[in-house]
């Protein structure tokens, strides 16, 4: 049978505020001694009464608006018990019924809810006097935790890959969070149920009836690596005509395969109930106006303004992939106006040579294009003459260029302005190139 996976994502991630989220105790945590950052909120110490951090709630309302929610106007937290060593209080404080943020959507990915919660403490599992042991670091319980959920709208590994990046995007741009996997400040857990492909057509809203969960995933190859072994899993169990158990599971790496951690539990078997300490919250429309007016450009949005520019796809991934690089282009063109030079040539420079590396203000880089203004370039007919040289010479890098491997490109670029000995136009090779390899 041809089946197609059926994925929900939940993401979480942990926000960059100076304290926790019901205390004030510092809320970074990454590399600092066991159990220095804590008091008797984090701790769960009897008689210990949390106080909200306003700012959290706030990063967690943008985030959701960010991705095109609608914001509550009444929310409250509750506490969802259960029993495990990084849990001090045997609850957690979260959201369950009226979360901060609910129906959003990012391109066709719905968004079931965006939510706010504390962080639970580290396990740390090591030797200890030559018997192996579990140490429990409370530094990171009482951190402040959003957690977006979505529908199950996902049908591939890559669509999964492609959205927790542009959501690792989005929250950096926002400056809520580095979102660093390998800090854990970004973690990811999957849902992941197969059906037979011809259902689409017929019954396109019906599920199947069972889930299982993917934990503890800290990377984005671990991640397609876990959800490929367990959609092999998945598939060769219905092939046999068997029913796959709803639970949640690991996954081992270096035997490419899911294994068994434990029945998945329904939200009843956390036992919910309003969090008594806390007083619930509203959102007026003049607050949820103003955190949209600090609101930056998002990735999406740049791309768009960038293709109106006339840059190639290639390029404006490159600048895209921090805020602080885009933003360092948008101050040069601005500067550029006066003196002809294009958006092209400044993205060229940036992109090929890291000229924006080498000057910290973008009035540097300006100043060295006017500079190079007056240089005497190279003409069209040296830089064909060029071009048909280095491709000659350089049979193998050519047919990888034309085999998809676009980063070759810039090699070859490099290549024919060292024929040029350094007076080629950049924009003018790569245009002519271009055109004389897929010419040939």
């Amino acid at each position: 049978m041809n089946f197609e996976p059926i994925i929900g994502l939940e993401v979480h991630i942990e926000l960059s505020t100076k304290s926790k989220m019901f205390c004030g105790c510092p809320a970074e945590h990454f590399g600092v001694s066991p159990n220095t950052q804590v008091c008797p909120v984090c701790l769960g110490l009897p008689g210990a009464l949390p106080a909200a951090n306003k700012l959290a709630i706030e990063n967690c309302i943008r985030f959701g608006l960010a991705l095109n929610c609608e914001v509550s106007e009444f929310s409250k937290f509750d506490r969802k018990h259960y029993f495990y060593p990084d849990l001090p209080k045997s609850f957690q404080i979260s959201q369950y019924d009226l979360p901060f943020c609910i129906n959003g959507k990012y391109e066709s990915i719905r968004i079931k809810r965006v939510h706010m919660e504390e962080d639970t403490g580290k396990l740390i599992h090591t030797n200890l006097n030559g018997k192996k042991v579990s140490l429990v670091d409370f530094n990171r319980s009482g951190v402040p935790l959003v957690e977006l959920v979505t529908e199950p709208d996902f049908r591939s590994v890559d669509a999964v890959v492609k959205f927790l990046k542009e959501i690792q995007l989005t929250v950096r741009y926002l400056g809520i969070s580095t979102a660093d996997m390998e800090k854990g400040s970004m973690r990811l857990e999957a849902n992941i149920s197969l059906r037979v492909k011809e259902q689409e057509s017929k019954r396109v809203n019906e599920l199947p009836d069972y889930k299982v969960e993917l934990k503890n995933i800290n990377s984005f190859r671990y991640l397609t690596k876990a959800l490929d072994a367990e959609i092999k899993r998945q598939a060769e169990l219905l092939e046999d005509g068997k029913k796959i158990k709803q639970e949640t599971r690991g996954y081992d790496e270096d035997r490419d395969r899911t294994f068994s951690q434990r029945s998945k539990e329904e939200a009843q078997d956390y036992r919910y109930f309003p969090e008594p300490d806390i007083p619930p919250i509203r959102i007026g429309e003049l607050k949820i106006k103003n955190l949209k007016f600090k609101f930056p450009e998002l990735p999406s949005q740049k791309r768009g303004k960038y293709q109106k520019l006339g840059l190639s796809a290639n390029y404006i991934e490159v600048l895209v992939q921090e805020r602080a690089r885009a933003d360092y282009f948008e101050t040069a063109l601005a500067l550029a106006k006066q003196y002809n030079i294009s958006e092209k040539e400044i993205a060229g420079v940036m992109v090929n040579q890291n000229l924006d590396g080498k000057f910290a203000e973008p009035a540097g880089l300006v100043k060295k294009l006017v500079e190079l203004q007056n240089v005497d370039y190279a003409s069209q007919a040296d830089v064909e003459e060029a071009i048909k040289k280095v491709v000659l010479d350089n049979g193998k890098a050519v047919k990888d260029y034309q085999a998809g491997k676009e980063q070759v490109l810039g090699f070859l670029i490099g290549m024919v302005q060292k024929e040029l000995k350094g007076k080629g136009k950049i924009e003018l090779i790569k245009e002519t190139l271009i055109s004389y390899i897929h010419g040939r």
